[in-house]
């Protein structure tokens, strides 16, 4: 697989479908799903929450609420991002690549 298209960004009508049809699925087929990615979670324990916490993480598409655009959310990186860089496990992704490059260098368009 080509580093482009496992980044998530710029998925394949293929590719979202089928992140569309697993997000879809009940927990138990997800967790059981080979593209499902284990959580640790003696590395999510700074998460302060009444909530469950994640036994897996799964290929989540979302559209831009900036400009529109799909991408998908890839499981690796969820798990880095919630275990590794501490982020808040309620929080998801709502800006694509671009729109984030942007926010970080000022722009106020992509």
């Amino acid at each position: 697989m080509s580093r482009r298209s496992d980044s998530g960004r710029d998925p394949s009508p293929s590719e979202w479908a089928e992140a569309e049809r697993i997000a879809a699925l009940h927990p138990l087929q997800q967790q059981d799903h080979p593209t499902a990615v284990p959580a640790d979670p003696a590395r999510l324990v700074h998460v302060n929450t009444y909530g469950a916490l994640p036994t897996f993480y799964i290929d989540r598409p979302f559209i831009c609420r900036r400009c529109g655009k799909r991408e998908i959310w890839r499981a690796r990186d969820q798990k880095w991002f919630y275990e590794e860089a501490g982020g808040h496990i309620d929080a998801r992704a709502v800006e694509c690549y671009t729109c984030r490059k942007a926010k970080r260098k000022g722009d106020t368009q992509p």
